[in-house]
């Protein structure tokens, strides 16, 4: 059936049309905003694949015909792995919509998105997301939403909802939220050091804002929707489950008070096998049956401890942070390094310096932008003890890796006052939760081991949730268990003025406002005390930069001299860096960026820039090169590229007949700017300098 409809959100009016486009699908809507047009589409197979888990995939795709660009790749087209951008809202799309699929529901399931068209004002990220749920929604597949999205800005102190791009511009923020009717489930996005209680009022006046989104679905899921497919609840074998407690209940107290994760999981290991040994045959199928039974009873028996008896599985309160140690500096070669360590997490966090040249070069809907500052996030197998094939990053590596840049980037100096290209590069060596918010902080103490002048340290902290009824337990600083066990994993990034970004995932219907002003709290408390424990290693950026980084020098000359220091085909350029080993940027208002290995060749090409680029002056004296001899004077080379005359009556203070008497081509000699004429041309005096000497 088509239908189209209209929702005003903000300043800004959504259209969705379905049953026009793409038919034989489960589920297909057009989403429009402006001249963005996003098509979201979602297909489910039939047949049940029981494979243990919800086979769900999302994907984003960005067509660049939908700005009017041609792909920049060796075969012009969209090939090959997905943006950075593209992967990013993928997960965007994913987080808020996987947790609400029902139990039971098993059929593998694809949700694909694609941009149409690309207004450079309305970013297609939120229309996707509204999109993907719009076709859940009306489609025949089980889902308990819909859920709707919106960005919020924070411009000269008000909320703008789905601000456009002029007005993120000017915005010092930058949230996505997604939400139900009742309560937010995903908020991700930056902020420019904003207090918790400006940054919970934008989560909540995005959350009113997407009602009528909600409300919209919910009205057409009555009118157009499919009826949904019947899906069984996954039966339990409760005399299984009885039995598997039953053996697993001796040795369960164990595990779950065991605080060194790999004693912890070899416990668990041994409980398995000793469960599995000691079980009748005909009482399961499979093991996979037998060790999910146990898995829920390690879970509910960790809950029930936190929430009854206020233990958590390492002993520790419910706000305390793991013992912390830092260290910086411990790479010798590296511009800037740190080691960062909370518990059994433990990343090794590496800043490079380099020059405008090394910038990343990102192609997109929006077209060619380049990126001052990088962070990447490698997350190997060995840090969680396993074995896998290293195959480059994840979209978890991606998703991280943008976490920790977007908060530290707040706190970057900006380019006028340091204009290095920044790169961070995060090695996760160990992982027992957090590890991207130990990431954050290594991040934070590198760039300052390197001699980049932050604006302020860096931290972040992981929030958990338990909530058992009417039992709620907010924990700070979460172990990787208690990130499985929990209801929700809270990312919060912040200097001690405010916060610079987080991520909020709830993996039950929702959260209010109390729950999260508490998690915010106790998330400041945390961060406040972990940048204690970095002052302790490194209190604030080095004076200088590493002697192995570049060293950077600006010049301003005439911009009428850049065809000199450019020479004919980029000739004197290239000499100049390959002579002095170095990098040189040229603007087009006159400003050369030197960056040279060591200090000695910078100043010496900063000298022969000078050299090149000078400009003449009445009345000071230059030591030039006679090129030309004329019967009426001789021509003098006193700066390159520029010549000025001597006549014969400026030679000497006496009578001279022949230029030849005193001067011959190749000649050094000293002479006086004596006079520039309007055209240019230059009058100099050999008989001058004499005087002055």
């Amino acid at each position: 059936m088509y239908k189209k409809i209209d929702v005003e959100i903000g300043e800004q009016t959504i259209s969705f049309e379905t049953g026009k486009l793409a038919k034989q699908t489960d589920g297909s809507v057009v989403v429009s905003c402006g001249d963005s047009i996003v098509l979201a589409t979602v297909v489910a197979e039939k047949a049940k694949k029981d494979m243990g888990f919800l086979p769900l995939t999302i994907e984003y795709q960005e067509k660049m015909y939908a700005a009017g660009r041609i792909p920049g790749s060796y075969f012009r087209r969209e090939i090959g792995r997905p943006s950075e951008k593209e992967v990013l809202t993928c997960r965007l799309i994913d987080r808020p919509l996987r947790p609400l699929f029902p139990a039971g529901y098993m059929s593998e399931t694809q949700l694909i998105a694609t941009v149409f068209s690309a207004d450079p004002e309305i970013d297609p990220d939120i229309l996707a997301m509204n999109g993907a749920s719009f076709a859940l929604t009306i489609s025949d597949i089980p889902w308990n939403g819909p859920i709707a999205a919106a960005r919020v800005g924070y411009v000269d102190g008000g909320y703008v909802l789905n601000p456009t791009q002029t007005q993120l511009e000017q915005s010092v923020m930058d949230l996505v939220v997604a939400g139900t009717g009742s309560a937010v489930v995903m908020v991700e996005g930056r902020a420019g050091e904003l207090s918790e209680d400006v940054v919970l009022d934008a989560i909540f006046f995005a959350h009113r804002g997407i009602q009528p989104l909600i409300e919209m679905q919910n009205r057409l899921r009555e009118e157009i929707g499919k009826p949904k497919r019947a899906v069984e609840p996954p039966a339990v074998n409760e005399e299984l489950r009885a039995r598997v407690e039953e053996l697993a209940a001796a040795g369960i107290e164990a595990v779950v008070t065991t605080r060194d994760k790999m004693e912890r999981y070899a416990l668990y290991d041994d409980l398995k096998a000793t469960v599995l040994g000691s079980l009748e045959a005909e009482l399961y199928e499979n093991e996979a049956e037998v060790y999910e039974l146990l898995d829920s009873y390690k879970k509910r028996i960790m809950r029930e401890r936190i929430v009854t008896r206020g233990e958590r599985i390492d002993g520790r309160t419910f706000d305390q942070v793991r013992p912390i140690s830092c260290e910086v500096g411990i790479l010798p070669r590296a511009h800037g390094s740190a080691l960062f360590t909370r518990g059994e997490t433990q990343a090794m966090v590496i800043g490079t310096l380099g020059s405008e040249r090394d910038e990343q070069h990102l192609e997109g809907l929006k077209g060619d932008v380049y990126r001052r500052f990088m962070l990447h996030y490698n997350f190997p197998p060995f840090c969680v003890g396993e074995v896998r094939f290293l195959r480059g990053p994840s979209r978890r590596d991606i998703g991280h890796g943008n976490l920790a840049r977007r908060g530290v980037q707040a706190v970057l100096p900006d380019a006028s006052v340091f204009p290095y290209t920044l790169r961070v590069v995060s090695e996760v060596l160990e992982s027992n939760g957090s590890s991207s918010m130990a990431t954050v902080c290594g991040a934070s103490m590198a760039l300052m081991d390197a001699g980049v002048p932050l604006k302020a340290p860096v931290s972040g902290v992981a929030m958990g949730l338990i909530k058992e009824g009417d039992q709620v337990v907010v924990l700070t600083d979460i172990l990787g268990d208690e990130d499985h066990l929990g209801d929700m994993d809270f990312k919060v990034v912040g200097t001690r003025q405010g916060i610079t970004s987080l991520q909020m995932d709830i993996k039950i219907v929702g959260v209010d406002r109390e729950i999260m002003y508490k998690a915010l709290a106790q998330a400041r408390d945390g961060r406040f005390h972990i940048l204690d424990r970095m002052q302790e290693a490194i209190g604030e950026p080095r004076q200088e930069v590493s002697e192995y980084a570049p060293k950077f020098i600006t010049i301003k000359i005439h911009p009428d001299k850049i065809r000199e220091i450019i020479g004919p085909g980029g000739k004197i350029i290239k000499e100049l860096s390959s002579e002095y080993d170095a990098k040189i940027d040229v603007d087009d208002d006159g400003t050369i960026k030197i960056f040279c290995s060591n200090e000695a060749s910078a100043q010496a090409l900063r000298t022969r820039i000078e050299e090149i680029a000078a400009v003449p002056e009445v009345g000071r004296i230059y030591e030039g090169v006679v090129r030309t001899i004329k019967d009426f004077g001789a021509f003098v080379q006193i700066l390159p590229g520029t010549d000025g005359m001597v006549h014969i009556s400026e030679l000497a203070p006496k009578r001279v007949e022949k230029v030849t008497d005193i001067l011959k081509e190749g000649d050094t000699v000293r002479v006086k700017v004596i006079e520039i004429d309007s055209r240019g041309r230059i009058r100099l005096s050999r008989k001058a300098a004499l005087e002055n000497d």
